[in-house]
């Protein structure tokens, strides 16, 4: 994400709040318990929270403070929670990352945080379609990260406008 944030230095990259455990990597995230998760949902800490692959996610209610400034925010969202975020962020652009199945087999086993069930799992359902009534913007993520960083931030420049 460092990356990212030198490509995008006026974006705010959201940072999610998740029941998974923490320290796995791929994304700078804050770990909670299912039960702290529980009492930040029913204290209103989140603008937009879901559950997918087991675990819970949430992004923090301060994310619309920085939209109130007109600060474009950059989160990383489950599928099934877009229709839920388009109604609570008029403005919301997906950025659709994608990769080829063999790609998105590899990255997922080198990580090392599912199982090859999981994995299994996972992979079934990373062809679902989008939503519906979506403005999105599509990005394949099969080669280096620095170039993927790169594309978008250049795709995402027209849209932060």
């Amino acid at each position: 994400m460092a990356g990212l944030q030198a490509a995008l230095p006026n974006v705010h990259l959201v940072r999610r709040v998740t029941t998974r455990a923490p320290g796995l990597g791929g994304e700078d995230y804050d770990a909670v318990t299912d039960a702290q998760f529980g009492t930040l949902v029913e204290d209103g800490a989140f603008a937009v929270h879901w559950q997918a692959h087991g675990l819970r996610y949430g992004l923090p209610v301060g994310i619309n403070v920085s939209l109130g400034k007109g600060i474009d925010c950059l989160a990383n969202f489950s599928r099934k929670a877009l229709p839920h975020a388009a109604e609570i962020f008029p403005r919301l652009v997906v950025l659709n990352i994608t990769a080829r199945p063999e790609t998105l087999a590899r990255r997922l086993t080198e990580r090392a945080r599912e199982t090859e069930v999981e994995i299994a799992k996972r992979l079934a359902q990373a062809d679902k379609p989008l939503p519906s009534g979506l403005e999105v913007i599509h990005l394949p993520n099969d080669g280096p990260l620095p170039d993927t960083v790169a594309r978008a931030a250049a795709l995402l420049q027209p849209a932060s406008v």
